[in-house]
């Protein structure tokens, strides 16, 4: 399995920050109220050790609010692009 770091948005507005090693559960969970209630999840980053991505939550919970929607932000946007780039690929 994969460790990755993630942010949730939650309910409130606040962004929650963690990381796991298995994202389907984790999520499931947070969607049951079993971990942070969210509106919505953002696309995971993938470290190969669990230390890793526990190193990349902490860098991340260090971050002003405003940085971490511009990391959101700047992950969704790079995103977009790798998907029209593959568009262009088929």
């Amino acid at each position: 399995m994969k460790n990755v770091t993630y942010i949730l948005k939650c309910n409130d507005n606040s962004l929650y920050t963690g990381w796991t090693n298995d994202i389907t559960h984790r999520l499931k969970m947070h969607n049951e109220g079993k971990g942070a209630k969210y509106t919505r999840g953002r696309g995971p980053e993938e470290f190969e050790t669990k230390q890793e991505a526990m190193s990349r939550e902490a860098k991340i919970k260090r971050l002003t609010r405003k940085e971490k929607l511009l990391l959101i932000e700047t992950y969704q946007q790079e995103q977009k692009l790798n998907l029209k780039h593959q568009d262009h690929m088929a």
